[in-house]
């Protein structure tokens, strides 16, 4: 019996060819350490005229983290925050009690074209601090730690792995790593955390000589040591951490321990009393 549980990542289309797959939650695994949600953007061609905008929208009970490979997008929330994000550096934005944001095409390219292409993620936030005060935090590419192990080219997007650690700021113990293979490496994944799941994001990529194709994500057994090789380049990343401190309920962009706080959390958006981003008008409403 394999010790892998390998998840899909199916494809949504969320219009005019902006595809994500998303391989977090899903039913045979609902979390990984504390990230509840893993979305793969793109990647998609931006075009001069088009823009694939997220309007303003909300979230209660989670952190979001936003990583991209290329293009960039610009970050605006009901804090004042405006964040150009780019290849290589982590946004981490704290809904807690409640945080209203969008994400656009930065204006100076809207002639341009350009490939978007990325990762977004949610943590859910520890019991005690899912009712804390919202929050948005940059920390640019320079910022994070990239070492050579073992063949592979290392960065240390968040938490602590092979000597070097991020200096994002997480609520538990947390670990996100970007991983770049070639036929040469041959690298034993950390095991300092509880849990563990591998992303192939580009390339196939092999765990303990199992094949996980690109686009899969591998759930890692604990009991285990686990070595990471690639028949050809590859890129992956590693999440992980420690189990949350109990079950979370999920609806739409709302997070919580407690499912009468998500009916709280729709009332308010519904009332729009969970803030407005200065400058925008418009907003996503509650899904029918």
């Amino acid at each position: 019996m394999s010790s892998l549980i390998l998840l899909p990542s199916p494809e949504k289309d969320l219009g005019g060819g902006f595809v994500v797959r998303r391989s977090l939650p899903a039913a045979a695994c609902r979390a990984v350490g504390p990230f509840v949600f893993f979305d793969h953007m793109g990647p998609v061609r931006e075009t001069p005229g088009h823009a694939h905008d997220v309007r303003p929208h909300p979230h209660i009970g989670l952190a979001t983290v936003t990583y991209l490979f290329a293009g960039a997008m610009m970050h605006r929330d009901s804090l004042g925050s405006v964040q150009r994000i780019e290849p290589g550096a982590i946004n981490w934005m704290t809904a807690g009690r409640g945080i209203v944001h969008s994400e656009r095409k930065p204006e100076d390219l809207l002639d341009q074209t350009f490939d978007l292409h990325g990762l977004q993620l949610w943590c859910a936030l520890p019991r005690e601090a899912e009712e804390c005060e919202p929050a948005f935090a940059h920390t640019p590419a320079a910022a994070l730690p990239q070492i050579e192990v073992d063949g592979a080219t290392v960065r240390v997007l968040i938490g602590e792995a092979f000597g070097a650690r991020s200096p994002v700021a997480t609520f538990s113990e947390t670990v996100y790593l970007d991983l770049q293979l070639t036929p040469e490496s041959d690298l034993a994944l950390p095991d300092h955390v509880a849990e563990r799941a591998v992303y192939a994001v580009d390339g196939e990529i092999e765990l303990n000589g199992e094949r996980v194709p690109p686009r899969t994500m591998a759930v890692l057994a604990p009991d285990c040591a686990w070595r990471l090789t690639a028949p050809a380049d590859a890129r992956a990343v590693l999440i992980g951490g420690a189990p949350l401190d109990g079950p979370r309920a999920m609806w739409w962009n709302f997070v919580s321990s407690r499912r009468e706080r998500i009916e709280e959390a729709k009332a308010d958006w519904q009332a729009q009393r969970m803030g407005a981003i200065p400058g925008e008008t418009e907003w996503i409403p509650l899904p029918g």
